[in-house]
């Protein structure tokens, strides 16, 4: 499928949904993603030639199978699959990316039906108002437990201070220009954290809130665990303040040693030492618990260095809806 991006007049817009064993809701969610794109080309602010890209992570359900049913029923549909799962981040990379030639827009969402679809024209709006990027913000989040919001939105404070350009509250629900994606192609991290890089790009952004709705169907595929993995990849890939910050509490702890060591030389020489062995232990599991967090810490930006050092690609499509060629397409 070859179709150029609008030189004039209407923006082509691709809707960009990764999906990760999402066979029971994407038979839901389908037809309001179409309902929507059908409202947009209607109303005259996107060109009849915007699709609805699925991007297949190496579901081992019927995803990929429903996918190109979908395609094969409305040209509106359209889908990629990756060769292996490879994460949400790469897998939306790899539907902008794909995006980046043949679109003037790309609004990426998942398609489990949480974010509001209705909130793509307000995004387009205010493309057309100028914007660039427009960033989908969560209003309130009532939906979520005590736990996950505090947890949250104590992550966005997080990652702020450590030097992060975050937009509060905001996920991986954006409208991007082409003119920001051929930009963000210079970027070639392996280690991906998209929410962070996107505003490293630069360009004028807008705002739009919504409110977060459940699951429409099927289950979450980001339980706590992967929830802080994410967040700890995101720190890691997006500022060294972590470091600086170990570097200071070392610093901290030599100084308190330092003090502790005169003093136990003063009580000495006055001939007032007193033998203990619970402050001895006390002492050296603290140090040598914050040593191993410390190697830790340094260990994941190694480790990130070695992957970066490798070049991996960060996706592999292994097929195309609109193109049953076998050849592998890598970025």
């Amino acid at each position: 499928m070859q179709e150029e991006k609008a030189a004039v007049g209407k923006p082509i817009l691709w809707i960009v949904i990764p999906c990760y064993n999402e066979e029971a809701v994407l038979p839901v969610t389908a037809p309001l993603f179409r309902k929507e794109l059908a409202e947009l080309m209607n109303t005259g602010r996107v060109s009849g030639k915007s699709r609805i890209l699925f991007v297949n992570d190496g579901s081992r359900d019927r995803t990929w199978e429903i996918i190109r049913d979908l395609a094969a029923g409305d040209e509106h549909f359209i889908g990629i699959s990756q060769s292996r799962n490879r994460g949400h981040q790469n897998a939306v990379l790899a539907g902008l990316m794909e995006a980046r030639e043949k679109t003037d827009i790309t609004i990426s969402i998942d398609c489990d039906g949480q974010d509001d679809i209705t909130a793509m024209g307000e995004m387009v709006d205010a493309y057309l108002e100028g914007a660039e990027v427009v960033y989908g913000v969560r209003s309130k989040r009532d939906t979520d437990s005590f736990f996950k919001r505090f947890t949250a939105e104590g992550f966005y404070r997080l990652m702020n201070r450590m030097g992060a350009e975050l937009v509060f509250n905001h996920a991986d629900y954006r409208l991007i220009s082409s003119r920001v994606l051929d930009s963000f192609a210079d970027f070639h991290e392996v280690n991906i954290f998209l929410r962070g890089l996107i505003p490293l790009v630069g360009y004028p952004s807008a705002q739009v809130s919504y409110e977060r709705a459940e699951r429409m169907a099927g289950k979450s595929h980001y339980p706590l665990g992967k929830m802080v993995a994410l967040a700890f990849d995101g720190v890691t890939s997006l500022s060294v303040r972590p470091i600086a910050v170990i570097t200071g509490f070392g610093f901290a702890v030599s100084v308190v040693g330092f003090i502790g060591i005169l003093w136990a030389l003063i009580m000495t020489m006055a001939s007032r030492a007193v033998a203990g062995w619970a402050s001895t232990v006390c002492i050296i599991c603290f140090l040598g618990g914050i040593q191993l967090l410390s190697l830790g810490v340094i260990g994941q930006y190694v480790g990130k260095i070695y992957m970066e050092t490798k070049q991996r690609p960060r996706y592999i499509i292994s097929e195309r809806t609109w193109e049953p060629s076998k050849r592998h397409y890598k970025g």
